[in-house]
């Protein structure tokens, strides 16, 4: 009777408001884990998980997109002294130019910030974006089966010209200008606007070309532009072309991570959110970059929501 008394008096009050329930909560603030290690002195690893761009991850709960959770990470890790190095956990295939240059350019500042020991440790897959962010590191190890490589640009956009003419449905757009609704869908492209594209295109490459350059400075710009043609590379193969310096595992990051910061034993830990179980090294972020980091390849519907029905510019690789 007690207990439907109290249940009685639990839904009267949801209904007036006083108490607010959800069945998806909204992710707590960043808190840290020790995985292993011991001392006064850590070593902090940031996952660089899935595709990387500016949207929000996870479908029912929704988690902080890939740039806004680094820079979240990178500026806890400002705040504490005691970090005395960062390893990179990388496993992407790249995403959005935009987005691979922002993580990039916060890791730089950090940098600057902190002046310590940056080092990418490339797993799966470490490919195009996700290479471009291991730049901004200062010693980059790669699994000895990680893939790397696909150095470059590609634009992905839809044509559903064909498909609407099926249907017996015309698209028309009223523009101020012959080029203002370039990249449209619902048409085919013309030679013009594809020459227009491919000049953002190389814009793009050559700002790839040059944070190689200043990532990899011992590589002549004849040799990146010779290995930037789009192909991918295994370890073994990246380590020839000076695209990395060490094949090895994450353990050997760590270690080399500890090695330039002069520490002889330190705790590694890690940022997570509430709830997110964190036991070992290679526990991942969160079930969402999990998945998205499972295989390089990105599917229809990831693509389809990535690009809203526009072009966009991207460093990935797009088997």
């Amino acid at each position: 009777m007690q207990c439907k008394v109290l249940s009685l008096v639990g839904y009267l009050l949801m209904l007036s408001g006083c108490i607010s329930v959800s069945l998806f909560p909204t992710p707590g603030p960043l808190t840290e884990t020790q995985l292993s290690g011991e001392g006064s002195d850590k070593v902090l690893i940031v996952d660089v998980s899935g595709l990387i761009a500016s949207t929000t991850q996870g479908t029912l709960i929704k988690q902080p997109s890939l740039p806004a959770r680094i820079k979240e990470e990178l500026t806890m890790a400002l705040e504490d002294p005691r970090i005395q190095a960062v390893v990179l956990r990388i496993n992407s295939p790249g995403g959005t130019v935009t987005a691979s240059d922002i993580i990039y350019h916060e890791i730089q500042v950090f940098k600057k910030k902190r002046d310590i020991p940056v080092i990418a440790s490339i797993m799966d897959v470490g490919a195009s974006g996700g290479y471009y962010v291991a730049l901004a590191s200062d010693h980059i190890v790669a699994h000895p089966s990680s893939v790397t490589g696909s150095l470059g640009v590609i634009m992905l956009t839809l044509n559903a010209a064909g498909l609407l003419e099926k249907v017996g449905v015309e698209a028309t757009s009223i523009t101020s200008g012959p080029h203002k609704d370039i990249g449209s869908p619902f048409r085919t492209m013309t030679s013009k606007e594809q020459a227009i594209f491919q000049s953002v295109i190389d814009s793009f490459y050559e700002q790839f070309l040059d944070v190689i350059h200043q990532g990899r400075p011992k590589l002549t710009m004849t040799a990146i532009r010779t290995h930037a043609d789009g192909r991918i590379y295994s370890a073994a193969q990246a380590y020839e072309r000076g695209l990395i310096d060490q094949v090895g595992y994450l353990e050997d990051a760590i270690e080399q991570a500890k090695k330039k910061a002069g520490l002889k034993k330190a705790k590694v830990v890690v940022y997570n959110r509430p709830r997110d179980y964190k036991h070992n090294i290679y526990s991942a972020w969160s079930q969402e970059s999990l998945r998205m980091s499972a295989f390089p390849q990105i599917d229809a519907f990831t693509v389809t929501r990535l690009l809203g029905g526009g072009p966009q510019f991207m460093y990935v690789w797009w088997p």
